[in-house]
């Protein structure tokens, strides 16, 4: 097709008031393909390559939604971008509406981390969650983000997810992972996809989820927090049968009874999915999402930010605390969590301690679960004991495919027991938060645990391997 059949085209469909918005990727050197867009104004594709710029000037002349982005070193096949993100603000910029720019609630905003960025030119921002955190994609546009929006400002980022953990390993390890090199100014924190993954109940949700929040405004009523719910397939389903995620109203609850902002991914991926802007096989593709995907989701973090640091920051303003409800939502909630280390437990019988502990089956590990010391245990009628102080205790574990059923007993009471083996443990030694008993009266106690001669019918073994006890 020569370049001058196309121009009469192009105004037929411009003066006819069809609406066309394209965005195409081509070689810098393609001049010699058939020209697509041609083909594509009666079908309006949104992405694909284009081979002849004259039409595309022309009907950009005239007043046409398009953009090519024309890339070095290649002719008529430019294939794939490395960073899709001209792409998805092409897209989400002439859509219909602005969902990214109403399914976050701002509540008592984000002032405080604005202060100290914007004045005094230092800042800590710290990312707790699951592998949707410790993955690259949103997170890092969001420092550099950051970076460029404060561009004197000295920042130091924490990235501390760990995949498969949601709120309730969270809790747990707030002190030593986040708050490590002390005070945060701003923290953004996720888990609604794997404390629903996981089985965590309701009640487990609220309570892994206040002890992060809560804990972390113990240590700083400063600290700004932004929770973050991102989707998953199971969330969509839930969304089209018009409800509302059971992990989703719990983990509200939270933002709403401390004022914290929050961030209804899923909510909004659902609705731009519905409104056919993009599909899930072919472009979100997965709970961990698509490089077009992460950028998704960064833009709606990048619109929370801007909204809540809109205008200029008044002169008198200061850092102020905000306030702490006087009631948790669960008075168990975890706010007092923390690592016990396992040197603390007396071994009674059986359980070693190996002090770089990784695993001979070829099975994969999770970083920081491998050549790190544990206390640990291969066969049944091992046994140990630990004094802790609280109302709660736990067992941090590695849960492989060899793991067993222990059981444990608190103060001499009757032995319960758990299962080790979870739906992932065949292929994956992976790190996993038991907490054994959440109720105790506020004291001094003592946790009795042993392996046993059961197991799951899916295990090959009784073993038991623990990380970290947990106490809050």
């Amino acid at each position: 097709m020569k370049n001058v059949r196309i121009l009469p085209m192009i105004l037929a469909v411009f003066c006819a008031g069809i609406s066309l918005c394209d965005c195409s990727v081509a070689g810098r050197a393609d001049d010699t393909g058939i020209c697509d867009f041609a083909r594509r104004l009666e079908s309006a594709c949104l992405v694909a390559k284009k081979s002849l710029w004259h039409g595309y000037d022309h009907y950009k002349k005239l007043g046409g939604k398009i953009a090519v982005i024309r890339k070095p070193g290649v002719d008529h096949h430019p294939h794939s971008l490395e960073d899709p993100q001209p792409i998805v603000d092409f897209i989400l910029s002439h859509t219909t509406a602005d969902y990214d720019k109403y399914h976050f609630n701002l509540r008592q905003g984000l002032t405080n981390c604005r202060i100290k960025f914007q004045r005094e030119k230092k800042g800590r921002v710290a990312f707790l969650g699951g592998s949707i955190t410790y993955n690259s994609g949103w997170r890092d546009m969001l420092c550099q983000y950051l970076k460029q929006r404060f561009p004197e400002t000295r920042f130091e980022f924490i990235a501390a997810g760990i995949p498969s953990t949601g709120s309730t390993p969270g809790a747990f390890r707030l002190t030593r992972d986040i708050f490590k090199n002390g005070p945060v100014d701003l923290l953004f924190e996720e888990a609604a996809v794997n404390d629903a993954t996981n089985g965590r109940t309701d009640i487990e949700q609220i309570r892994g989820m206040e002890g992060i929040v809560r804990h972390a405004l113990m240590l700083d009523r400063r600290i700004d927090i932004v929770l973050m719910h991102f989707v998953d397939p199971e969330k969509m389903k839930i969304y089209n049968e018009g409800s509302v995620p059971a992990v989703i109203r719990n983990h509200e609850k939270v933002a709403g009874h401390y004022q914290l902002p929050s961030l209804n991914l899923a909510l909004e991926v659902n609705e731009r999915i519905n409104a056919k802007q993009f599909d899930w096989p072919n472009d979100f593709r997965n709970l961990h999402p698509s490089p077009f995907g992460q950028n998704v989701y960064f833009r709606s973090m990048k619109h929370l930010l801007d909204a809540a640091w809109a205008g200029p920051l008044p002169e008198k303003v200061k850092p102020a605390p905000y306030a702490m409800p006087a009631e948790p939502l669960d008075r168990f909630s975890y706010y007092r969590g923390r690592y016990v280390g396992i040197d603390n437990a007396e071994l009674v019988e059986g359980f070693v301690h190996d002090a770089a502990w990784k695993p001979g089956d070829g099975v994969g590990v999770r970083k920081g679960f491998v050549d790190v010391p544990v206390l640990k245990a291969d066969r049944p009628g091992a046994l140990l004991k630990l004094k802790f102080t609280g109302t709660a205790v736990g067992v941090f574990v590695t849960c492989g495919p060899d793991v067993g059923i222990i059981e444990y007993s608190v103060d001499n009471s009757s032995f319960r027991q758990v299962d080790q083996f979870t739906r992932w443990s065949a292929n994956l030694h992976l790190p996993w938060a038991y907490v054994l008993d959440a109720e105790l009266n506020s004291g001094v106690h003592e946790l009795t645990l042993r392996t046993t001669d059961r197991r799951n019918p899916n295990s090959r073994g009784y073993a038991c391997r623990i990380v970290h006890f947990l106490a809050n």
